[in-house]
């Protein structure tokens, strides 16, 4: 008994450890539950310190929250407390694909209209995104450079950030001048207007 008891035990923690170095070191108190952890079990290894509680129903092992980590790390934790319903965007999907000056003090984030969290760190932007406009990263999704510059340019964020992450793009080579303009018209006047004029400036 003693000896299944230890092997269940120890499958528990090589599923935990699998699924959580998927996502930087963090899970849910609900993936916890699925490879066997119960309510209580949380609550020990929270209290040893085991696990790290970073917000409620979320955790990090204390491996991945000793380590430096990677600069992308805390938008896996904003996908979780979004139960995957969040989309990294506008500046911080900028900053993801380095493209420009983006370095937004608050993290954002776009959810379908129907979402009701709030989150103090973050602002949150509505829409129905289409596939083409999202990018998969080793845990959380981003916005393709293509939408993240629209979005940010609809929004009418700083013309100097547009006009850098637009300069950067045309200079990968990744898109062309005409496909930015038509992305910008997808998304109304402001977009056109901010792309337009990072356009004319990227002419200079």
């Amino acid at each position: 008994m003693l000896i299944h008891r230890t092997a269940a035990k120890h499958r528990r923690h090589d599923l935990l450890w699998e699924l959580a170095a998927r996502q930087s070191g963090y899970f849910t108190a609900a993936q916890a539950v699925k490879v066997g952890y119960s309510h209580q079990a949380q609550h020990f290894h929270v209290r040893s310190g085991n696990w790290v509680r970073i917000d409620r129903g979320l955790y990090r092992l204390r491996e991945f929250a000793m380590l430096p980590g990677d600069e992308h790390d805390h938008f896996v934790r904003w996908w979780l407390w979004s139960r995957g319903r969040a989309v990294v965007s506008h500046a911080s999907a900028l900053a993801v694909h380095d493209l420009g000056i983006a370095n937004p003090e608050k993290i954002h984030l776009t959810v379908d209209p129907g979402f009701r969290q709030r989150g103090e760190a973050v602002v949150l932007h509505r829409a129905e995104l289409l596939p083409e406009d999202i990018e998969d990263r080793e845990g959380f999704k981003v916005t393709t450079p293509l939408r993240a510059i629209t979005e940010s340019a609809a929004e009418a964020l700083d013309q100097d950030l547009i006009d850098s992450a637009v300069a950067e793009l045309l200079d990968r080579g990744e898109v062309t001048r005409g496909q930015l303009a038509r992305a910008a018209q997808r998304l109304g006047s402001r977009a056109e207007l901010g792309v337009e004029r990072a356009l004319r400036t990227a002419w200079t």
